[in-house]
């Protein structure tokens, strides 16, 4: 043992001098820091390799220096776009290059000419939105492309939904500029075979001729041994080169060699019309076989997209609520499998025409409702286009819901791209259910119709040996079958780590000491990507694996309830291994995940960075005491707890959760700061500081007592604290409004009860003259006001949040046992009640106060829907701008919201399409986290606030919202309570004005 040490620190030395070396050549991110390594370790596959160190370049030229340091140095380099491969292409165990942070720029856009030329980084949804204003779309359209990067799309030689009518990244891609490995920067576009007019350097231009040559030479191979398959992405495009015509497109090499041979600089791109009209027909079927037989029919009426979505995923979307109406209204009966067709001409009635052709067909084919089962069905038609958005985001979402698995074993990808040939479509789906059925498994099958690409996902363990040999043995079967049908075993996603090996097989050996030679010419150091579609490992080995031989997770101790997981700490490990790397977290518009994430761009600051780090922590992978170390309160330090991954995550990775956990862990390990006592304890001496509110304020008069604070207890000395008060809101008894009313009680939290007490009484207001016996409770024993733990949760005082809740329920169970709803104005306060106490008590008056636990608003509005609210309401403004609280967003209780306000007459209500506020309680006042916590702010809802008159009504629920808002626009955001209040008022006065006002008129 002696021996290695001095090998180790010579290592370490050495990767120290190499990180110290791009620090002082590149300004953007450096990362050798074990933390930071982790979170690059995977993408989307089921693989996971360390890096040896990541670079986030702000400039190419840093990208290339970057590129130059690291073969100076012997490294390996991988370009990285989104992280969101499923074959395991942007793993490796060298320098990873970032480019979706800065190099995320479109460079030149010719609308005329339907071109534009991108930097690799730029997301496709990113794109889409700029171009959109231009009628014009790149329409490679990924399930992916929140975060999808045109450069990995490219890398991938990606697909997308529509590829029947537009092709595939390949057919759109018009050139290219790019680096070799040894630093030369050449274009890849169109050139004549034998170059007259090719402008570059003499290796380049030998470059070019080498690969036209072999395209020459294996002309005859090539066109025996690819498959003749549009969805063929497997290997290098060596057909590219082959002499089919008088030019050939270079950049068509590069497009499908997963970062192999060059490293991409800028990308030109084909676009298109934007899509105008569309026409759905859902074609049912109830055999599955024959909907996979008819799928070489529907194509032949020229559909833009046939999209299958199967049994399975149907029962799975009737279970999920947002889907149930969609499912409802478009699905009839019970089909085994539907065909979404859809058709995307200029002119709606030729879509019409063709979706009455598309029942025609379906008859000609035997197909009839009242048929049985084997030739059972027909079409739906679906020209709503609200209802054909919801179809399309049902089928996106069918493998998410699927991968939710909260089970060991989860659907694995690594057959789920196969292509073969439409007429084979049929016998091949059939045989490939028996493969899964061989080996004691089974797959959903959706997706790609048209084209005879299904995805499908084995469900496996791949922590167990036997599944492992399962998921091998599967492989080989069902390739072989796609080579049966002259299909392609890769035909979406990629070769990586996953298919590469397979490529003899598939392609012979001589193409694939064709695939050598074009990588040996590139790359002769094999400095790029190395690993992926030659000399590749075994797609078994397990070294490589995320969860490796000797994955483990020692027992730990955790405060919350996980049980719904397996694994250590009661289920907790189970929920950290929901994360499987899809990204989703890393939309940039659209819901609310990630807000942080949105801000700065950082993948330490997403979702997936945080749940990669976790898991690594847990499983001892980032050394001891990691969980509760500096570098994992670093990590999750701009967490807003906002809870929109627990809505919007595909797999549910509920990172606010997760991450009081780790607070827990972190007090118990080392202590409270002061910052945690000011805020956890706040409701403990909220009473005290009130009754002597004009000390307790006296810091924010004081420019040095803000100084003192923010130096000593970490509170921002730019930020105001909230305004204590001594006229806290107190019950003016312990019921009020009529006796006889229906029964509601009022949660009075700590928020509003000490700051901001006009909330409250509006509510009473508002509630008394709907005719409600409003109930006030107070605690059981003791004078301090009931409180849900929220405060205490943001510390990691999980027990003394316990213990604040179990006075609550004393409270308010004997109301709902009777079934009194439990009614509240702070959206942060009352959803505790349906979530972290089911976490903390299992019981049945828990259980009870959850179940009847609602908004103000939400319930209002059952009220309203119930015929039950009667509310006198008069006019107060013309338009209302509404802002939701995260939290309303993650449970679906904002939707309400905006229906309440559409009660007073006038009112336009409008929504701002924003993410996370900024504030999220405690955080937008913290010194190292104010300027992140602006940044949100400033990314949607700041503009919008500012831009809106002075007579529009601000609208948020949250008092960190209004906070916000207060401090960064300088307007009043009003809770919807006090809305509802002045039109009350309004009312009122309106009802004693118009009398007096006929008196004056007959006099």
């Amino acid at each position: 043992m002696a021996a290695e040490v001095p090998g180790k620190s010579q290592e370490s030395a050495k990767k120290d001098g190499l990180a110290a070396r791009l620090a002082r050549e590149v300004t953007g991110d450096v990362l050798f820091d074990a933390f930071s390594r982790g979170r690059y370790a995977t993408d989307a596959s089921f693989y996971q390799i360390m890096p040896t160190g990541v670079v986030v370049p702000r400039t190419m030229d840093e990208a290339l220096k970057a590129l130059a340091i690291a073969r100076d140095e012997g490294l390996k380099v991988t370009p990285r776009g989104g992280g969101t491969s499923q074959c395991g292409q942007t793993v490796n165990d060298g320098l990873v290059v970032d480019l979706s942070k800065h190099l995320n720029r479109i460079l030149s856009l010719d609308v005329e000419g339907r071109t534009c030329v991108v930097e690799p980084g730029i997301v496709l949804d990113d794109l889409n939105r700029q171009l959109k204003k231009h009628g014009l779309w790149f329409p490679v359209d990924v399930s992916t492309a929140s975060r999808a990067t045109i450069g990995g799309m490219a890398g991938n030689n990606s697909c997308g939904g529509r590829s029947l009518r537009y092709g595939t990244m390949r057919d759109n891609t018009l050139s290219m500029e790019a680096a070799l490995a040894d630093g030369t920067l050449s274009r890849f576009g169109e050139v004549s075979r034998d170059l007259p007019d090719f402008d570059a350097n003499d290796s380049a231009r030998a470059l070019f001729r080498d690969m036209l040559d072999l395209g020459a030479r294996e002309a005859g191979e090539i066109a025996a041994r690819f498959p003749k398959v549009q969805r063929r992405v497997g290997g290098y495009n060596l057909d590219a080169l082959a002499p089919r015509n008088a030019r050939n497109n270079m950049a068509h090499l590069l497009v499908g060699s997963e970062g192999t041979l060059a490293f991409t600089t800028k990308v030109e791109l084909k676009l298109w019309p934007v899509i105008r009209n569309k026409a759905l027909g859902i074609c049912h079927f109830g055999s599955f076989y024959e909907a996979m037989d008819a799928a070489q029919h529907l194509v032949k009426l020229k559909p833009i997209a046939v999209e299958l979505v199967d049994r399975t995923m149907l029962a799975l979307g009737r279970d999920i609520a947002m889907f149930r109406p969609i499912i409802s209204t478009a699905i009839k009966g019970d089909p085994d499998a539907v065909l979404v067709v859809e058709f995307a001409e200029e002119d709606q009635a030729d879509n019409l025409v063709r979706l009455k052709q598309l029942g025609e067909l379906m008859g000609d084919l035997g197909f009839g409702w009242n048929n049985d089962k084997r030739k059972w069905g027909g079409v739906v038609e679906i020209t709503e286009p609200a209802l054909q958005s919801g179809i399309a985001d049902f089928r996106a979402a069918g493998l998410n819901v699927m991968m939710s698995m909260k089970q060991e074993g989860k659907p694995v990808s690594f057959v789920e791209d196969c292509a073969v040939p439409l007429p084979h479509l049929a016998d091949y789906t059939a045989r490939l259910s028996e493969v899964f059925a061989k080996h004691g498994t089974s797959g959903t099958m959706y997706a790609h119709a048209s084209e005879g690409c299904l995805h499908v996902r084995p469900v496996l363990n791949l922590k167990l040996e036997k599944d492992v040999k399962a998921m091998r043995a599967i492989a080989e079967e069902a390739f072989e079958l796609v080579r049966e049908y002259k299909g392609s075993h890769s035909g979406e996603h990629g070769d990586g780590l996953v298919r590469s090996e397979f490529h003899a097989t598939m392609f012979g050996e001589r193409l694939v000491a064709d695939f050598r030679e074009v990588k040996q010419r590139f790359d002769p150091e094999g400095v790029l990507n190395p690993g992926k579609i030659v000399d590749a490992p075994r797609m078994d080995d397990r070294s490589l694996f995320r969860f490796k031989p000797d994955y483990r997770v020692a027992e730990l101790e955790t405060k919350l309830d996980w049980s719904a997981y397996p694994g250590a700490g009661g289920g907790f490990q189970g929920a950290v291994e929901m994360c499987n790397n899809n990204g989703a977290c890393r939309k940039l518009e659209g819901g609310v995940m990630c807000p942080s994430y949105r801000a700065t761009r950082n993948e330490k600051d997403v979702t997936r960075g945080r749940a990669n780090t976790l898991r690594l922590a847990i499983s001892g992978q980032l050394g001891a005491g990691a969980l509760s170390s500096d570098e994992m309160m670093e990590t999750l330090k701009l967490c807003v707890s906002c809870k929109a991954c627990r809505h919007e995550c595909p797999t549910g990775v509920d990172m606010a959760k997760m991450k009081i956990e780790v607070l827990a862990a972190r007090a118990a390990s080392h202590g409270l700061t002061l910052r945690d006592r000011l805020v956890g304890y706040l409701p403990r001496y909220a009473g005290l500081a009130s009754r002597f509110a004009p000390l307790a304020n006296l810091r924010n008069r004081s420019p040095l007592l803000r100084k003192l604070f923010e130096r000593f207890a970490g509170i921002s000395a730019r930020r105001a604290l909230p305004a204590f008060r001594g006229d806290v809101f107190a019950p003016p008894a312990e019921a009020v409004g009529p006796e006889t009313g229906r029964e509601v009680v009022l949660f009075a939290d700590t928020f509003n009860r000490i700051y901001e007490r006009e909330n409250l009484d509006a509510a009473l207001r508002v509630l008394a003259a709907g005719g409600y016996r409003v109930h006030l409770p107070k605690p059981a024993s003791g004078s301090r006001p009931l409180c849900c733990g929220r405060t205490f949760l943001s510390a990691g005082l999980v027990d003394e949040a316990r213990s604040e809740l179990d006075r609550l329920v004393a409270a308010f169970a004997p109301f709902a046992a009777r079934g009194v709803p439990i009614v509240g104005l702070e959206p942060s306060c009352l959803l505790t009640l349906r979530d972290e106490l089911a976490s903390l008590r299992k019981d049945d008056d828990a259980k009870a106060v959850g179940a009847h636990a609602l908004t103000f608003e939400g319930f209002l509005v059952r009220e309203a829907g119930a015929g039950r609210l009667q509310l006198p309401l008069g006019t107060v403004a013309d338009k209302a701008l509404v802002h939701g609280h995260c939290h309303q967003k993650s449970f679906g209780a904002f939707k309400p919201v905006e229906q309440v306000l559409r009660l007073i007459p006038g009112l336009k209500v409008e929504t701002i399409e924003s993410s996370c506020c900024g504030m999220a309680g405690a955080f937008g006042y913290g010194a190292d986290t104010y300027d992140a916590s602006m940044e949100m702010a400033e990314l949607s809802l700041l503009p919008a606030v500012r831009r809106a008159d002075q007579n529009t009504l601000v609208v948020a629920d949250g008092t960190s919202c209004r906070h916000q808002i207060r401090d960064g626009a300088q307007r009043e955001a009003l809770h919807v309570a006090r809305v509802l209040a002045m039109s009350l008022d309004r009312a009122e006065t309106q009802s004693i004005t118009t009398p007096l006002a006929k008196e004056t008129s007959h006099g």
